[in-house]
């Protein structure tokens, strides 16, 4: 029998106040199935908040969808905004138009006409509204990614670290098979004073390596699938004051509605699933990470 992929039922609602610390609803059209309805962004968030997620960080990271998140996150006070190219941007933007090992061809689109610096350049005009609070998503993605287009990874990664320390702005790292270069990028040109690695994917050694280096991390719907026990090795590893959680939303809904689209309102699930891998009472922990949210992002 087939897995609907309709939206998920509603969790239970949480005790206390939650931050989802990274979302894409301009992306949400881009996961769903014929016949599932986009209820758009207040929907979205009213939804969130009836189950105790009140605020969320909406990230553009793209030329089409960052202007779009300041948009959003000046027309809603429950919004903040991060931008920034996304890595599997990068090569695109800087004219790399190497196929993937599986034989994918690179999805160019109209905004790709616009040459690398003057895209990073784009962002940095962004940047300084009122409502940005991050640059987000940078990193590195070596998951289908050739030499020439690591390459081109690597100069919009470094861009985006002089950005976030020149602005004095977090920075939410995008790490997919990189993990080691993700540390020596960040080593050799110092990291900003505070950095994120977002939708944590790393084993609990990567995860003593990023906290000794006073990174936070922060988990995902991943963290409850079924075969990610190193995840969960992770989020044992991770000191409490260091730790976040976000939906990722459209993607990485958490278990059981795996390939479901995903909203923010799901966030709950993941709190409580870390709080059952760390022993820790649930309210707790929630609210912890919403103070650690609060400190690095400020007031929505």
């Amino acid at each position: 029998m087939a897995r609907s992929r309709g939206w998920p039922p509603d969790p239970e609602p949480f005790d206390v106040p939650l931050v989802d610390n990274h979302t894409h609803l301009t992306h949400v059209g881009d996961v769903l199935d014929d016949g599932v309805g986009d209820p758009g962004v207040a929907a979205h968030l009213r939804r969130a908040a009836a189950v105790g997620v009140g605020r969320v960080l909406q990230v553009g990271c793209d030329l089409d969808s960052a202007p779009a998140s300041v948009v959003m996150a000046a027309e809603h006070s429950e919004v903040l905004a991060g931008v920034a190219i996304h890595p599997n941007e990068a090569p695109l933007h800087d004219g790399v138009r190497e196929v993937a090992p599986d034989g994918l061809e690179p999805h160019v689109l109209e905004r790709h006409r616009v040459g690398l610096d003057e895209a990073i350049a784009q962002i940095a005009g962004l940047a300084g509204h009122e409502r940005v609070r991050t640059i987000a998503e940078t990193g590195l993605d070596f998951f289908r990614t050739g030499e020439r287009g690591r390459a081109s990874q690597r100069r919009s990664f470094r861009e985006h670290i002089a950005l976030a320390k020149e602005l004095d702005l977090p920075m939410q790292v995008h790490d997919r098979e990189a993990h080691a270069e993700i540390l020596a990028v960040l080593d050799a040109d110092g990291p900003p004073p505070v950095t994120v690695l977002h939708c944590f994917s790393g084993d609990a050694d990567f995860a003593r390596e990023c906290a000794e280096r006073g990174f936070f991390l922060s988990f995902a719907g991943t963290v409850t699938f079924k075969n990610a026990h190193y995840l969960r090795e992770a989020a044992l590893a991770v000191p409490p004051s260091q730790l976040l959680v976000e939906s990722d939303a459209p993607f990485l809904t958490p278990h059981p509605w795996r390939g479901a689209p995903n909203g923010p309102y799901l966030v709950p699930h993941t709190v409580r699933a870390l709080a059952q891998v760390r022993g820790e009472d649930p309210a707790v922990l929630g609210a912890a990470i919403t103070r650690t949210s609060e400190e690095i992002y400020g007031s929505w």
